[in-house]
């Protein structure tokens, strides 16, 4: 088997994360790679697209962005649909997550703690519920997005979902998605299935 090698930042969450737990989920030998942030100040310029992560499988080119890695991990070990058009809902779900991230990402880096809180205090009584209520449609029997089997874009979600549903996120309450138990219990799934669950036990 090729060396293969995931290069995120030394913190177990966002795009870093999902991404590892693909590749445990698909039993695949990997070198976790977590830089400091001065490490990646000098790595930077040599980023695929100047970002993390980077996924690195001997005999092919560094891969960039995490929607492309947990693609390609996902049609390589049957986690990702191989209908094309179901495929492509799973994407579009993906996307939607990485849209979530985009909005939030200006609040989390506001320096006026007022300034901040209002912003979070708005995001968490409409964007995010509202969020939550478009991909809570997207789920039909669950408890996963494909049905009864868990697929890279569960993964994406769980680890987006985490910090909200564990009441880290300031300003935004822990039941933010109350409205959206099909969105729930796939969290709750995930957390459940064996595999991720011995990712955290390790």
């Amino acid at each position: 088997m090729p060396k293969t090698k995931l290069t995120y930042f030394d913190f177990s969450g966002s795009r870093g994360e999902e991404c590892r737990l693909a590749l445990f989920l698909a039993d695949v030998p990997f070198e976790d790679e977590r830089l400091t942030r001065a490490q990646w100040a000098d790595r930077q310029a040599s980023a695929p697209f100047g970002g993390l992560p980077i996924l690195a499988v001997e005999g092919h080119p560094p891969l960039g962005q995490s929607n492309a890695i947990l693609t390609l991990i996902g049609r390589q070990h049957g986690l990702h649909p191989s209908d094309e058009w179901e495929a492509a809902r799973h994407l579009a779900l993906m996307s939607a997550v990485e849209d979530m991230r985009v909005r939030l990402g200006p609040i989390n880096r506001l320096t006026d703690p007022e300034e901040k809180k209002r912003a979070r205090l708005e995001v968490a009584e409409g964007y995010l519920p509202d969020w939550g209520n478009r991909i809570e449609r997207q789920i039909a029997e669950g408890p996963f997005i494909g049905g009864a089997h868990i697929h890279v874009v569960d993964l994406k979600l769980f680890v987006a979902m985490g910090p909200f549903l564990a009441g880290k996120i300031d300003h935004v309450p822990a039941d933010v998605w109350k409205r959206s138990p099909k969105l729930l219990a796939l969290h709750a799934a995930v957390k459940a299935h064996p595999r991720i669950a011995a990712w955290y036990a390790r």
